[in-house]
């Protein structure tokens, strides 16, 4: 089973959740830097931020992050905010464990199909 076939447990995926939150604030900080910086850039012409070539720095750092994700099989669902799914089986269906930044634990899901306007909450 490869990374993108991975189904967690609530177990496996909570087990996670100190890393993700960890490589989700670090996603937040360069996401909004980057924001500033390409605003600047737009604005300005310049931002004490740097220019082109930190900005370009800044997106290849976002990806890094990203690509952490996708590698333990956690489905990154958007970045602002950040968003990710946590595939897996509840009751014989196919559901996404899901956590948007700023909540504290994981603690929601839904069925695959509905998406986000499908949580409820883990029991």
């Amino acid at each position: 089973m490869t990374t993108s076939e991975r189904e967690f447990t609530i177990a496996q995926a909570r087990a996670l959740m100190p890393e993700v939150r960890a490589k989700a604030a670090e996603i937040v900080r360069l996401r909004a830097d980057l924001a500033e910086l390409t605003l600047d850039l737009h604005t300005a012409g310049s931002s004490a931020m740097g220019g082109r070539p930190e900005a370009k720095a800044y997106e290849a750092r976002l990806q890094e992050h990203v690509t952490w994700f996708t590698d333990q099989g956690i489905e990154v669902k958007g970045l602002a905010p950040f968003l990710v799914d946590f595939p897996a089986r509840r009751g014989g269906r196919s559901v996404r464990l899901c956590w948007i930044e700023g909540e504290p634990e994981l603690a929601w899901y839904h069925l695959t199909e509905l998406g986000f306007a499908g949580r409820r909450p883990l029991d």
